[in-house]
């Protein structure tokens, strides 16, 4: 019986952990999409910085990435840059796979 004990406890563990590394390396992923599109919207130093940081906020609205897509969207819209969706989709993508690399390293 406290086998079975030891065996859930430890799944929980696993659980929580993995938990916590998806979301580390989604607030990973925000932060560099929002160095990403600062860069696009003509920003730099302090005011990239404060605008990767938006993004990451960004992404407490709802579940899942579209917070996220729309912000960088309405604003790459805002300021007459025609990005197509698809480039800030796979954009989104190949940084999570570099935050997920960077998280796991750290």
């Amino acid at each position: 019986m406290s086998s079975m004990k030891e065996r859930e406890e430890t799944f929980e563990r696993m659980f929580v952990r993995d938990e916590e590394l998806k979301f580390k390396a989604t607030a990973r992923r925000n932060k560099l999409l929002g160095l990403w599109a600062a860069e696009k919207l003509g920003k730099s130093g302090d005011e990239a910085e404060a605008y990767a940081k938006q993004v990451v906020v960004a992404d407490f609205q709802e579940a899942g990435d579209e917070d996220v897509f729309r912000k960088i969207r309405g604003d790459f819209d805002a300021a007459g840059i025609s990005e197509p969706d698809e480039v800030i989709r796979k954009k989104m993508i190949d940084l999570l796979a570099e935050a997920i690399e960077q998280v796991k390293s750290s």
